[in-house]
């Protein structure tokens, strides 16, 4: 397996930082509110702010997957921990540097949006779970954002672990499968996907929808929708005699 050093640590702060950045950056201008009698039925076009999520992950693989692997979400660092393709500390070290640089690349947002009254009214792009669409419920939320986890996940591993992926295509198709789950998944949790991206925004807009909830929903069930993708994808085509060719093997 292979070891991680200091440059595949500093990628993950600064890929992360990015993300979440022009994540929340878009969700702050585009994202309509919450309904008022001012505005009572919000829309919005979640195709532009998953676009902006292919776009920004192809960009950030492309460019920062020679480095680090490129994983800039908790939940994907998880699964490939199970997966033994990264070592257990360096995993830590890795999500330490994912949480950091969510917080970064909020405070980046807050800092640009300060002036914007709208990007305050949306909590500069902190997650919720719908009144409208999940009636605020806890368990809906985490089956949301657990399956669009699932996706993601399941993209990452197809395309960049397996050896017998085409490995050309592994940015945008992970960013496809990001951008897909978010034009989907957005008006019903927000579509975090990724504890890091959850966590940022909601640590500096001070937004957690209540701690045991966000706990729930944002971090347990991405964590648990990437590791049940990850193993289900191994052991369906990745084990030894599933489709007759060679395994995957560690890192390194």
């Amino acid at each position: 397996m292979q070891d991680r050093g200091p440059a595949a640590y500093i990628a993950e702060f600064v890929g992360t930082a990015a993300l979440v950045f022009f994540i929340t950056l878009a969700v702050s201008i585009f994202l309509a509110g919450p309904r008022t009698p001012q505005n009572p039925n919000p829309f919005t076009d979640w195709s532009v702010i998953g676009l902006v999520h292919v776009l920004v992950l192809f960009v950030l693989i492309q460019t920062l997957a020679v480095a680090s692997g490129a994983h800039l979400n908790p939940a994907i660092t998880a699964a490939l921990t199970v997966l033994r393709q990264i070592k257990p500390p360096d995993a830590g070290i890795y999500i330490l540097a994912q949480l950091s640089g969510a917080v970064a690349g909020a405070l980046l947002t807050k800092a640009l949006l300060t002036d914007f009254t709208h990007a305050d009214i949306v909590h500069f792009g902190a997650t919720s779970v719908s009144e409208d669409t999940l009636d605020g419920k806890t368990g809906l939320g985490m089956l949301a954002e657990g399956l669009g986890t699932f996706i993601l996940v399941w993209a990452v591993v197809g395309v960049a672990v397996s050896p017998r992926a085409a490995k050309d295509w592994a940015a945008l198709a992970i960013g496809g499968a990001l951008g897909m789950a978010v034009m989907v998944i957005g008006p019903l949790t927000g579509a975090g996907l990724n504890p890091a991206r959850s966590f940022g925004p909601a640590l500096v807009a001070h937004e957690f929808g209540g701690a045991g909830k966000f706990l729930l929903v944002y971090v347990l069930a991405p964590v648990v929708g990437g590791l049940v993708a990850a193993l289900l994808y191994s052991n369906m085509l990745m084990a030894p005699g599933a489709t007759g060719e060679k395994p995957m093997e560690p890192v390194g």
